[in-house]
């Protein structure tokens, strides 16, 4: 096979597939990992994909689907999401056993956790390629459906899986958070959300300032002993006496 034949090949999956990380494309289409970054590289120049730690996706121009790409969320907010991720990852020891979503400032979180040997289970694509390439220990992936551009896992598959499996900690991210407790907007995101937490000793909740005081489509979890909130801005005060009545636990980043 020609380069060129590849990154031909490169491309069609990964229209059909929007999304696709380095190592299923050098099994699929042959090559070194170094050969299908440079066809990536290639996509890239053209305006086609965007590349990324681990893999690539694809690039769609129109508006409302940037709105909701995964690349473009994990970008907003970035410093405050680093600030957030290193206050959650911090709290993660070696050899514990985390559930990992496919929120940005989760996907923030899991970059943190990379170097650590902990073990992972995951519906998220682009966690689970970063630590195939980079971590130290076991990455277990769910079944389900893709999700669009996001590349998470859904669907009853994905929450058998999260129904046959038990973790130290669950680290979630969230679309809105208010007195009744964290909001997301997909009804599939939400029902696995709460398989993840089901599965877990306790969940962190890792939130940007910006969620709060948000309603979304419905609510993944009320507040409870083992929910923890960590974010980088104290919220309005109905919702932190919420937090407290509650027995959980609110986290404030230095930023």
């Amino acid at each position: 096979m020609t380069n060129q034949q590849r990154i031909a090949l490169i491309e069609q999956h990964i229209r059909e597939h929007k999304y696709a990380d380095l190592h299923s494309l050098a099994d699929r289409f042959g090559g070194s990992l170094s050969t299908v970054r440079r066809a990536l590289d290639s996509l890239e120049d053209r305006g086609i994909v965007r590349r990324h730690h681990g893999g690539a996706s694809l690039i769609d121009t129109d508006a409302l689907t940037q709105e909701h790409d995964f690349l473009s969320r994990i970008q907003r907010q970035a410093d405050q999401k680093f600030a957030i991720a290193n206050l959650v990852a911090a709290q993660v020891q070696p050899g514990t056993t985390v559930i990992l979503d496919g929120g940005s400032t989760t996907y923030a979180v899991a970059r943190l956790l990379a170097e650590k040997r902990v073990q992972v289970i995951t519906n998220s694509l682009p966690v689970a390629s970063l630590f195939g390439e980079i971590g130290k220990t076991e990455t277990i992936v769910t079944g389900g459906s893709i999700l669009g551009r996001l590349g998470t896992l859904v669907g009853p598959l994905c929450e058998a899986s999260f129904e046959q499996v038990h973790a130290d900690v669950a680290i979630l991210g969230g679309t809105g958070v208010t007195e009744s407790g964290v909001w997301n907007h997909n009804a599939l995101v939400i029902a696995a959300q709460r398989k993840m937490i089901a599965a877990a000793e306790r969940t962190i909740f890792a939130i940007d300032a910006s969620k709060f005081g948000r309603k979304a489509l419905s609510l993944t979890a009320p507040f409870g002993p083992r929910i923890t909130v960590v974010t980088n801005t104290r919220p309005a005060a109905a919702v932190e006496k919420a937090i407290e009545s509650a027995g959980a636990t609110l986290t404030l980043s230095d930023k």
